[in-house]
């Protein structure tokens, strides 16, 4: 008798036993995760990198959940730097950056998928009390190393110039440089991690000069944007290269990106965000532009 119950016990432990494991093994699958996850019918997408681009995919990310149930798509800044590095690493599904991930140290971009989905123009900024509308692209780069240090040296007024840069790893800083100071170094100043808090340190610093996205000039009090050479920064100029100071917004995946990337990826390259979000946020259609930018930084009509 004692013998039968003994064989019952352990069969109700063994039983125990199997369930407990069977659970232990789903609550492992169920916590696993990636760049971009899937879960039932929920499907997940970050999107990392330029504060440039920033604002053109939360906006078009906010619309296309609107009419895409169970999908969440999670977008922050932190530089261009920061969107390559972690893409490559497969921590993102996305990585946002201003320039070709070859033009990044440390970035092997042939590893990666380049998506190019809006132009973004760039322009040299200042206070608009600093008296100055227009400079020669050699007064500008005297500006951004060192050797101009006051606004009345360029036809402005006498006050102190105080220049704010984009911290290392910014693409709109690349850019720039890549642009204006042909090989020189950079002044020594301060350094900011984000569009957005650059355009607000210029707005309210009198003799403060930076540079921006044209996506975060327009319309701000006590911002005036720089002409250079009697060009004006514009669309049309960007368009066809007279204004150089320009990039490809660039959406980088993996070699093999998930459904839900790739079906976001397109929405934002569709004609009918070209036609009006990208628009709407100050960014260039990437079908209106004439010419075409390489990865060495040479141009050549399309």
């Amino acid at each position: 008798m004692k013998f039968k119950k003994l064989l019952t016990v352990i069969s109700v432990v063994s039983v125990a036993g199997a369930v407990l494991a069977g659970c232990g093994s789903s609550g492992s699958n169920s916590s696993s995760s990636s760049s971009g996850s899937t879960s039932g019918s929920n499907t997940t997408v970050n999107a990392v990198g330029s504060t440039a681009l920033q604002p053109l995919v939360e906006q078009a990310s906010s619309n296309y959940q609107k009419s895409h149930s169970g999908t969440s798509i999670n977008v922050q800044g932190g530089g261009s730097g920061t969107g390559l590095s972690q893409v490559q690493e497969g921590a993102v599904s996305i990585g946002n950056s201003d320039i070709f991930a070859e033009q990044m140290k440390g970035i092997n971009g042939s590893k990666l998928l380049d998506h190019q989905v809006a132009v973004v123009g760039m322009a040299p900024v200042v206070n608009s009390n600093a008296g100055v509308k227009n400079l020669s692209m050699k007064q500008l780069q005297n500006i951004f190393t060192g050797k101009t240090t006051n606004w009345k040296q360029v036809g402005g007024k006498n006050e102190k110039i105080t220049v704010v840069n984009r911290a290392q790893g910014s693409g709109t800083r690349a850019t720039f440089e890549n642009s204006v100071l042909n090989g020189k170094s950079a002044v020594k100043s301060q350094e900011q991690d984000s569009n957005g808090t650059v355009q607000k340190i210029v707005s309210s610093t009198p003799g403060s000069v930076s540079y921006l996205a044209f996506s975060f000039i327009n319309g701000v009090k006590d911002l005036t944007p720089l002409s250079i050479n009697n060009v004006a920064p514009t669309d049309s100029n960007v368009e066809t290269n007279k204004w150089k100071i320009w990039s490809y917004e660039h959406m980088y995946t993996s070699k093999k990106p998930s459904k839900t990337a790739t079906q976001f990826i397109n929405y934002i390259k569709s004609s009918s965000v070209q036609n009006s979000l990208v628009k709407k946020l100050g960014y260039i259609n990437i079908h209106n532009m004439k010419v075409q930018k390489n990865a060495n930084g040479s141009v050549s009509n399309k």
